[in-house]
């Protein structure tokens, strides 16, 4: 099996597995706490940032961007080539989906239904931009770090933080955005919300990468 095989293996299970976590517990929160959006959002945040640490604790000596945004960033800093960005990119898409289609079925819900939770509005449009350029300062600073298990904790803890800091509840991934309309639960997302959601991850991307660069301007080995 080539590296770019492994690797792309690596982002289609550790997506798959992130976006089961995120509308997992999110339907379980539901059951769990009906009628307490607050609680629910609790519960899924935890969930979704402890499982970010898991994961990239397992994955990292493989591939564990899980996001097509990092993936990008990683492209721009040079960090990997044209090719590998772009099957990457195109694991984590496949592995968003088959995750939501196994959460819908662990719960005894249709493999697929769309959601109808619209989102949306200038709040949360500048919640995405905000929470996606925390996240690539997050990640690629502590990457510099000589300490490299910090990037998981560092991942997981900004990302169950960010759940309640911004105002769209930080998608910050293209990927799991997409395969978050395939389920009609607390986490999901109505299509016509995703184009405009995933527009602001990208920029919020863009202005990471140019934060990143400003601080490291040194630049470091894949």
């Amino acid at each position: 099996m080539t590296a770019l095989v492994r690797r792309a293996v690596a982002e289609l299970v550790g997506t798959a597995f992130l976006v089961a976590a995120v509308v997992g517990s999110g339907i379980a929160a539901q059951r769990l706490s009906p009628g307490d959006t607050g609680l629910q959002l609790l519960e899924n945040s935890v969930a979704t940032g402890a499982v970010l640490v898991a994961l990239i604790l397992a994955l990292q000596p493989v591939s564990a961007s899980f996001n097509p945004v990092v993936t990008l960033v990683e492209r721009t800093l040079g960090r990997v080539d044209t090719p590998t960005a772009a099957a990457l990119v195109v694991a984590q898409l496949v592995g968003g989906l088959l995750g939501v289609v196994v959460a819908n079925l662990m719960f005894d819900l249709d493999a697929v239904s769309v959601s109808g939770h619209e989102r949306g509005g200038s709040g949360q449009l500048l919640g995405e931009v905000v929470a996606t350029v925390g996240l690539v300062l997050v990640v690629f600073g502590t990457l510099r770090s000589p300490r490299i298990e910090t990037v998981a904790f560092a991942v997981g803890g900004y990302i169950a933080a960010a759940y309640w800091f911004t105002s769209s509840t930080s998608f910050a991934n293209p990927a799991v955005t997409v395969a978050r309309m395939f389920s009609d639960t607390f986490a999901g997302i109505d299509p016509g919300s995703v184009p405009a959601f995933v527009l602001m991850q990208l920029l919020g991307g863009v202005v990471g990468a140019a934060l990143v660069v400003l601080l490291h301007p040194t630049p470091q080995e894949a």
